[in-house]
């Protein structure tokens, strides 16, 4: 049974995070509730296979997985819930006496960011640029959303056209900016992976644009896209929404999404702060 007593040990895997929010974020809010909470990042400098065991053998009780490895875990868990089956992609695991369970909270989280971020958003077209683990998220949300036409694009023709079938979409094998919404799911413009993923000079101001990438929260693509009139939509919505469902599989306990809202924003004015 699961109390206020209880400890937790959480990491975050992948590459490039030593800079990620997450660790504040969840503690700040495991603190708020009286729980005794770590979180800790794993940067991948070994096989994933190795981290995994080492991170089962050190006692965690679960861990987020993100770039590059949300796909490549899959074959190393021992149980996949079923939407992280029908993803294809993982983003979270729970480990209970050293039994692993792959989750994937990315869709309900993107799903939930674009209802609070972009209320009333037109769903009539939607072009999904990326179709990795997180693309795959993206677009099951999407469909949830009553996506009408989604088209996807990849710089992996034959990964665009596998997650097009799955979702019922149509792959592109160029990308088009004419759209109701653009949704950038792929590592360009993160941390670590800089740059903009493609021009976005056609992009018309009736074009909503939401980019998954949240350090920094406003990437050289949703600058672009507000100075050209878009409504935009930044990752650390997304990242509050799939952290705190992270937080309920982890530890049964359901947090205060908005406290945690407001612990995400403290974080990156500090952040702020001490750039300036």
């Amino acid at each position: 049974m699961i109390t206020s007593a209880s400890r937790f040990l959480v990491g975050l895997v992948g590459s490039g995070v030593g800079s990620s929010l997450s660790p504040p974020l969840h503690e700040r809010e495991a603190a708020a509730l009286g729980l005794r909470y770590a979180y800790r990042t794993l940067e991948l400098r070994e096989p994933l296979d190795q981290l995994l065991a080492r991170a089962v053998d050190a006692g965690f009780d679960g861990l987020n997985i993100t770039h590059p490895c949300k796909r490549e875990v899959l074959s190393l868990l021992d149980e996949l819930s079923p939407d992280a089956e029908a993803l294809g992609a993982v983003n979270t695991v729970v480990i209970r006496d050293g039994h692993t369970t792959g989750h994937n909270t990315d869709t309900t989280g993107f799903a939930e960011s674009v209802r609070r971020g972009l209320p009333g958003a037109a769903l009539d077209r939607v072009v999904l640029v990326g179709a990795g683990g997180a693309g795959s998220a993206v677009a099951h949300a999407l469909r949830e959303l009553g996506c009408g036409e989604l088209a996807i694009f990849d710089a992996d023709s034959e990964r665009a056209s596998a997650l097009a079938a799955a979702v019922g979409g149509i792959a592109l094998s160029e990308l088009e900016l004419d759209a109701d919404g653009l949704v950038h799911a792929t590592p360009t413009g993160m941390e670590g992976h800089g740059g903009i993923p493609f021009d976005p000079a056609p992009l018309q101001p009736n074009t909503w644009v939401a980019d998954i990438v949240y350090r920094p929260v406003r990437t050289e693509l949703l600058r672009a896209a507000i100075a050209l009139g878009c409504r935009t939509l930044d990752g650390a919505k997304m990242l509050v929404a799939q952290a705190a469902d992270t937080f309920t599989l982890v530890t049964g306990i359901e947090p205060d999404r908005a406290r945690m809202r407001r612990h995400l924003h403290d974080v990156l004015r500090r952040r702020d702060a001490i750039a300036s």
